[in-house]
Order: structure tokens, then sequence, then C-alpha cells
């Protein structure tokens, strides 16, 4: 299917939005992406590219040889938490490089590029419904606006306002866990920085670097009951973040010690969905796979959809058939991905003479255990 002047419109501005605009536009159509917010920023956090979605980055040509903004990561070390013992080292994946981002700068990049390429983006465009016609689609903005398009890509979040049209009203599961964030400044470099995995009885920290090592970011989890609000720019007190974590020493201590300003959210689950896609309207990234963040692949999936997505177009005969195929090979891979963060939530959080024993398994196999993941990771999506 030729895709070349039909006219798309992309509804979210993040990773998975700016990335299927930029695929789209790549093959000849004409996209519009619609922000509801008045600015493309975002609260400072980081985030993981493994080579996965490195491969669609540099598809895109958002990124060459030496990705710009990004920091090399060199393995995992686990750490228990009371003095931050090493337990074990985790290579980086054989499958190629993973790169720590601050989401500010990797959706900047996006954005840069998606406006170089002739990509439409307009802010502050808040979509109140999507309609279906027999041969086109029809976004209705909140301010009364009406837009017309061949087909509609949903890609807003978690909490997307789209899904439930495709798959009607479903109530999110709360996790009992919620997610402290923060970005704290570093004055020494080390000459192959890593991630730093530390793990307790019912939390745990993870902590890499960012920006050239002037940055750290910081993800700190605990399972609790008291706090249910999923919003992720709720802010935090840093006071009370490290009377939470008051037990863990060792360097993540010091790095908690150092926490000027935090936010907090509940982690709530939503299943992969069921219905990713009917006549001129389909779901990507979070709004078709929401997934919890302990395997780093939130924004890796949400690349992989834009690409494959955008390359269903090249191989199918309509528009019907191409989001068909898209959902047939993209729902399957999602699921076993987000089934593999969940199995994470509780490997990291184990209690008593389990997370003893764990920790003993860990010793021995933490150096191969890069290769139980190689499906994620080895995957290019771009192939």
């Amino acid at each position: 299917m030729d895709i070349n002047g039909l006219k798309f419109n992309v509804i979210g501005g993040g990773i998975g939005g700016l990335a299927a605009s930029l695929a789209l536009r790549q093959r000849g159509a004409q996209v519009t992406v619609l922000e509801q917010a008045p600015a493309l920023t975002e609260v400072g956090a980081g985030l993981q590219i493994s080579a996965n979605g490195m491969a669609v980055l540099r598809a895109l040509n958002v990124l060459g040889d030496n990705p710009e903004g990004g920091q090399l990561s060199h393995g995992t070390i686990l750490r228990d938490y009371r003095k931050g013992r090493v337990i074990s080292r985790i290579p980086a994946p054989a499958a190629g490089p993973t790169y720590y981002y601050h989401r500010a700068d990797l959706l900047d990049l996006l954005r840069r590029a998606a406006l170089k390429a002739g990509v439409t983006i307009q802010l502050g465009a808040q979509v109140a419904q999507v309609l279906q016609h027999p041969a086109e689609a029809e976004i209705v903005l909140s301010d009364g606006e009406r837009l017309r398009c061949d087909c509609v890509i949903a890609a807003d979040g978690g909490r997307s306002t789209i899904r439930p049209t495709l798959n009607g009203p479903e109530a999110p599961q709360f996790t009992h866990q919620v997610a402290w964030r923060a970005t704290i400044p570093l004055s020494e470099r080390e000459e192959m920085p890593c991630a730093s995995l530390t793990m307790g009885p019912g939390r745990h920290v993870v902590t890499y670097p960012l920006r050239d090592q002037q940055l750290m970011n910081v993800v700190a989890i605990e399972e609790r009951s008291d706090w249910q609000e999923e919003g992720w720019r709720l802010q935090g007190d840093p006071n009370d973040l490290r009377a939470r974590f008051a037990d863990f020493g060792g360097p993540v201590g010091h790095i908690l010690s150092d926490v000027t300003e935090t936010h907090l959210w509940a982690l709530f689950l939503r299943p992969v969905t069921q219905s990713w896609q009917a006549g001129q309207l389909a779901l990507l990234g979070d709004a078709a796979h929401p997934t919890l963040p302990f395997m780093a692949q939130g924004a890796c999936l949400a690349l992989e959809d834009a690409w494959i997505m955008a390359r269903s177009f090249e191989e199918q005969s309509d528009m019907t058939q191409a989001l068909a195929a898209y959902e047939t090979r993209r729902r399957p891979r999602a699921k076993r991905v987000v089934a593999a963060a969940g199995a994470n939530a509780r490997n990291f959080h184990l209690r008593g003479p389990m997370r003893l024993a764990a920790q003993m398994v860990l010793m021995a196999v933490g150096p191969r255990l890069s290769k139980k993941y190689e499906w994620i990771y080895a995957y290019d999506p771009t192939a």
C-alpha cells in the first residue's frame, strides 16, 4: 500500500508518537502530531534504550553511530540493600549497546527530527473524540475543532483516552507498588559507568548515570497500599523517601541522601489490550500494552511498534490489512515482554530465606543473566 500523500493524525507527542510520525513521514505520509501539553517537556527522569530500540532510532535517522546525548551502559551491578554489598554483575547484553537517556533529551531529538522531516506538531490539542466514517477518520478536539484524516494512531500513553473506543471501559489494577523518581547532580565520573540494582525486602532502587555522568537517575520502588494516585508527576517529599529506605546503605544510601526533589506515582497495571485496531484507528505503545518498569522496555516497545506499524503499510494492500498485520505481529511479543517485567517485580522484592537463596543463585549465574533476555535485546524490528 502506498501511503504517500495520505493524512495521518498521531495522538500523543511522546516517544512512541514522535517515532511513529517519523516512520510514516519517511514513507511519504502527511503527518500531524496532536499533543495535549502546551510544550514537549518532561519531568526529569531517565530511561534505558537497549539494542532493539536503538535499531529503530538509527533507522529513523534520529541517531548516528555515536548516539547524541546517550550514556553508554557497561552493565548492571546487583547489590544487597544493607551495606550495598555486591551480589553479582550482569554484563551489557551481547546483542548490542544499551544507552541511558534523559527522557527530555530523547524527546528533543525526536522532535527536531520530526520537524526537519516535515511533521506538523500541534501543541495544546486535547482530543475529545475519534469518529470513524466509511472512508476516513475524524478527530474532534475539546475546543470544537474537527480534523479529518485517512488514519489515526493513538499513542496517548498508559491512561489512554482512546483505548476504550476499541475495548470499552477498563478498571486498572493497583499493583501495591509505588515508585519514586529523582535525579541528582554527579561530581565524580567513572571510567566504565554501570547501572546499579539494590534489592531489599519489598523494595528496590535502580540508579544509572545520565548526560555524560552529569546526573544520576534514581528510581526507588516500594510495596505499599496507602498511596494510589496514578499520575507520575506528583510531588513527593525527599525526607519521606529517605525514611522509607532508611536501612539502604552503601552507595545507594549516599545517593538518596542527596535527593532534593522527587516525584512519585502508584503503579497500576492494565492488560495488553484485546483490540489494537479497527477501521482507520490503531493503538501504539503504552496505549496498547502498558508495562511495569522492571524490564526497562516501555520506550523500546513503543519504538518497535512505530517501525512495524509503518512498515505494515508497505507490505499490505490496504488500510484494514495493514493495521491488522501490525496487531498480529506486535501483540505476542508485547505480551511476552510485559510478562517478563511482571516476573521481575516479584524477583526484586523477595524476603527472608527466599531472598538469601536467590542471592546465592545470582552469585553463580549473574554474569550469564543477560543471555536469559537475549530474545528481547537481539530482536531487530528494522531487519
